[in-house]
């Protein structure tokens, strides 16, 4: 949304700053020399300036000298109008890439005239507009930085780029808010600004070690543009922390029968420095003799063990004291006393009488486990033993009679969260020091249908070309199920549903077990477009469970379709298409529109005109988009009365498709003199002298009755207009090669016999469109445009009767 409405500023911004600097031009007559501005990023068709007033030439000048306008660039921005001499810009300017980082963007063409032969030269200034974005080097910048550093310590950051220019470039620099740090800003003597990092207040790495700041730049823009890059400051270690234990004096019990190699003491010792200035050995202080051939202390770990026998009866207590000491030489010290006792040597024995292995997942709270019987064979309070298990397990034991305990649930399982538990059982007795012994059970968990399959997507879009294979794979749906066994077996179908009456099993299949959908018809985009439908996956569970998806098939047109001419009109095969040039007529007279469409879409129904087949080809010429077929050149005498033309209509697709017509173009000072060209035909002698009786009496008929009609048209008409011409129609305007709303030409048929012709008026609404195609909008002609249209089909009539 912010992206549109800066695009939308920049629109409002460029039209005030057209219409408030205008278009600056000027030219000097002695060196033929035109300048004009403007913007960057203007529209396609944006009128620069009319070349034609500055040299002084009318639009009959334009095209008889051959106005044109060439530039030395690969690409061309700008073109000039033959109707008016509007130069207007063509293809999007872009000034950073033309012109890059300098001041001034111009861009130089040529304007030549022939017959004689002149050339301009118009220099363009192309204007910049804040269209782009700044832009750091780097997305993330890293500074090391010491916990020691003095505030007012300055870090020169990279700068950002903005590649427009003046005033929408770089402007300022802001950072994010912290209580360490502050922006500076560094002014080189080429004027760039180079934003600085200055430390405001002292570090401490063992209160924060790194800080992420945020550092935005700033264009100058009339709407500010913004670009940014994150700053890690990461915080340098310095030695000012003494090591420290955990605690000032450890206390051991240690029993006599310990053996060698046992571990007395972790001693652990923090430093919140960093590095090697965190690095810890430790040693022993004090110790006596006796003990240094007991104990040994590991200098990296700390770990104190026995590497000799003890005995209660001789040594009862040792006390030791070790250092732990830092890189930086800075020492702490702890004392170590152990206290010898007397052995409790039996461990207690866990002994498992039932377990209950696998179990259902949905088993109720309560269900029992296993049965566990606890033995120890010390005696008094040594043999007293008590069972427990880890509290985050959702069993429980409960105590029993004879030292046996019940293993049972406590909440209901899932076995696709937790599909098998290990349960350590520990029983420890109350000697002093307490031993105690470890048994883990192993629990499996059976499954239940208790989960629906899931789809992979929430929803299936595919696309296929029409004119598919009957019987082809389409596409291939997947889910899945969590549950094990026959609860995960998933069986996909369709769901039943109709598509126009049709039940949707006649369009496509499935797969049961795979859940690939097969066509079976083959698609025609041009009846169907798309569909959808839903496909059910169902588990093999007792219950059943299942989920559904919906999938939409899109059919892709492809270009299966020729083009259909609409106008003009052959009624059947052999039927001959006449059209009535005047011999005053000059070049680039409308002659007739040949109107086409194409059942196809997109690409597949891009139409283009040509001429197959022309006797002379300067004489017509044919709008390659529009289809109007106009004169090349003037007429001459010795052009034949009668031209033969063969247009063809070809669509944009591949391979392409094409239709032709075939058109008779008649030429004469008037109407009179067409008819005998087009009714009176010398017909070849026939077997039958009837067939040729009733085709004269045919032909004098409809001369007749063509007539009286014009008379009387043409008396109705100078009672309600006053005019002299009466109007013609016929749709003209193509889009894209498809016929769009309904449009038309004005043919007008003037009274004088002598000046008969038809002429290119102006394009007029409100035309029938009962033979056009259906665009959804209504259009209702009014009377008089009925009565030209009745007319003009009785004379296409009248050519088409020979």
């Amino acid at each position: 949304m912010s992206g549109i409405i800066q695009y939308k500023n920049i629109q409002r911004t460029m039209k005030w700053q057209v219409i408030v600097f205008s278009i600056s031009l000027f030219y000097d007559i002695a060196c033929g020399q035109i300048q004009y501005s403007v913007f960057e990023e203007i529209k396609a068709g944006y009128v620069v300036g009319n070349v034609a007033k500055e040299l002084g030439l009318d639009s009959k000048a334009l095209v008889e000298r051959k106005l044109q306008v060439t530039s030395q660039m690969k690409k061309h921005y700008f073109n000039i109008s033959l109707e008016n001499g509007n130069l207007f810009v063509a293809n999007r300017i872009d000034r950073e890439s033309l012109c890059e980082m300098e001041d001034t963007c111009f861009l130089n063409l040529e304007v030549l005239l022939e017959n004689p032969v002149n050339i301009y030269h118009v220099i363009i200034e192309i204007k910049d507009i804040n269209d782009n974005f700044p832009i750091f080097p780097k997305q993330i910048y890293y500074i090391e930085m010491s916990e020691l550093a003095l505030p007012g310590t300055h870090f020169i950051l990279e700068n950002a780029r903005d590649a427009d220019f003046g005033s929408n470039s770089i402007q300022s620099y802001n950072l994010s808010p912290n209580q360490h740090f502050k922006l500076g800003e560094q002014v080189t003597t080429q004027g760039i600004r180079f934003p600085e990092l200055v430390l405001e207040r002292a570090l401490d790495r063992e209160k924060q070690g790194f800080y992420d700041l945020i550092l935005t730049a700033f264009d100058g823009g009339e709407t500010a543009k913004t670009g940014t890059t994150l700053i890690k400051v990461v915080v340098q270690d310095a030695n000012d922390n003494f090591p420290v234990f955990s605690l000032d004096t450890y206390k051991i019990y240690l029993n006599e029968d310990a053996p060698n190699g046992s571990l007395v003491c972790h001693l652990n010792a923090t430093d919140k420095d960093d590095g090697i200035n965190a690095d810890i050995t430790y040693s022993f202080s004090h110790i006596s003799e006796k003990a240094l051939k007991i104990f040994s202390l590991d200098s990296k770990s700390g770990e104190i063990k026995l590497k000799g026998a003890l005995d209660f009866e001789v040594t009862r207590n040792y006390e030791i004291t070790v250092e732990a000491k830092d890189g930086g030489g800075l020492v702490t010290r702890c004392t170590v006393l152990i206290q010898i006792t007397d052995v409790n040597d039996n461990a207690p024995e866990i002994i498992i009488k039932s377990l209950f292995t696998p179990i259902p997942e949905n088993s109720l709270p309560g269900t029992l486990i296993a049965l566990i019987n606890v033995k120890d064979q010390d005696s008094g309070s040594n043999g007293e033993v008590n069972c427990h298990i880890p509290e985050k397990l959702p069993f429980k034991l409960i105590s029993s009679s004879n030292n046996y305990y019940q293993l049972v649930t406590t909440s209901f399982l899932d076995r696709e969260t937790t599909p098998m538990y290990n349960i350590a059982i520990t029983a420890e007795d109350e000697g002093s020091p307490p031993m105690s012994s470890k048994k883990t059970i192993h629990l499996l968990l059976s499954d239940v249908n208790d989960n629906p399959p899931v789809f992979q997507k929430p929803s299936y879009i595919v696309y296929i070309p029409e004119n598919n294979t009957p019987g082809s794979s389409i596409h291939r749906v997947q889910a899945s199920d969590i549950d094990d066994g026959e609860n995960s077996e998933l069986e996909y179908s369709l769901v039943s549903s109709n598509i126009s009456n049709i039940p949707i099993s006649s369009y496509v299949s499935i797969n049961v077990k795979s859940g690939v959908i097969y066509s079976q018809r083959s698609f025609d985009h041009e009846q169907l477009r798309e569909f959808m439908f839903q496909v059910v996956a169902k588990d093999r569970g007792q219950p059943s469970l299942n989920n559904n998806v919906t999938v939409r098939i899109c059919i892709i047109d492809m270009n299966d379709n020729a083009p259909k001419i609409l106008y003009p009109v052959a009624e059947s095969e052999g039927t001959t298409i006449f059209e009535f040039i005047p011999r005053s007529s000059e070049k680039g007279y409308l002659v007739t529109k040949v109107i086409a469409v194409d059942a196809d879409s997109g690409h597949n129904a891009w139409l283009s005109y040509h001429l197959l087949e022309i006797p002379d080809t300067s004489l017509f010429v044919i709008g390659q988009h529009t289809g109007e077929i106009k004169i090349g050149r003037d007429l001459q005498d010795m052009d034949s009365l009668r031209q033969k033309v063969v247009v063809l209509v070809k669509d944009n697709g591949v391979p392409s498709l094409s239709a032709t017509v075939t058109l008779n173009l008649v030429m004469a000072e008037n109407f009179q003199q067409v008819l005998p060209e087009i009714v009176i035909q010398p017909k070849e002698p026939g077997p039958s002298s009837k067939v040729t009786f009733f085709l004269v009496v045919s032909i004098a008929v409809i001369s007749l009755l063509f007539i009286v009609t014009v008379i009387v048209t043409v008396i109705n008409k100078c009672r309600k207009t006053n005019s002299q011409t009466l109007s013609l129609t016929y749709p003209t305007q193509l889009s894209d090669g498809s016929l769009p709303l309904p449009y038309s030409y004005d043919v007008c048929v003037t009274l004088d016999s002598h000046q008969n012709e038809i002429a290119y008026l102006k394009p007029i609404q409100n035309v029938p469109t009962d033979n056009l195609i259906d665009t959804g909008d209504s259009v209702t002609g009014n009377e008089s445009t009925e009565d030209s249209v009745s007319i003009y089909t009785f004379w296409i009539f009248l050519f088409d009767s020979r």
